[in-house]
């Protein structure tokens, strides 16, 4: 009886809006990343672009050596995913483009990324910063850019022989990119 007794008041106490998933929006767009098929990423970002969406594909330069030639490649900064701006309403649109898997999602339902992680990597790549591929990190120095290309832009700082570097990882997809930064342009958190 007690135990009865103790249940309700918790039941009372607690509201059904503590446990409730996050409301979605549907209709405000969002960022959100789309697995590609495997090397389809500029033919899909291609596609979204002559249907109208709103999308970005990071690419950086990478110089390739064969036995008779040179040749720089731009390459995708995060292979296998392309980021699109879409309200949740129209995800079947982009859906249906050849090449793309399914929009990253937990729980079934497509997660948004921060638009602050979307506008740092443009910010970067606008302003000529020197992105490149690096593997996931999740523990290091954290630090802050303060000036430079990447201002503003929080990561893990590393060092590459005799240059700085700031790794930018986005949770989301579990990828990061990191960038050269000047020891001075740096802030620890």
């Amino acid at each position: 009886m007690q135990l009865a007794n103790a249940m309700s008041e918790i039941e009372a106490s607690v509201s059904r809006e503590d446990f409730a998933l996050p409301r979605l929006d549907y209709s405000c767009p969002r960022w959100y990343a789309s697995y590609t098929s495997p090397r389809h990423e500029k033919h899909v970002a291609r596609q979204l672009e002559s249907q109208g969406v709103q999308c970005f594909l990071p690419l950086y330069r990478s110089s390739r050596r064969w036995k008779d030639r040179r040749k720089v490649l731009e390459l995708p900064l995060f292979p296998g995913y392309v980021f699109v701006q879409i309200a949740l309403r129209d995800r079947l649109r982009v859906l249906r483009v050849p090449g793309i898997v399914q929009l990253v999602s937990f729980a079934g339902l497509p997660h948004a990324l921060p638009d602050e992680d979307i506008a740092a990597l443009r910010n970067g790549l606008l302003r000529s910063a020197r992105l490149e591929p690096h593997p996931f990190l999740r523990k290091g120095c954290r630090v802050r850019v303060r000036s430079g290309p990447m201002s503003g832009t929080e990561g893990i700082l590393i060092r590459r022989k005799d240059h700085f570097r700031v790794v930018v990882s986005i949770e989301l997809i579990q990828r990061s990119v990191a960038a050269e930064v000047d020891e001075c342009d740096i802030e620890p958190l």
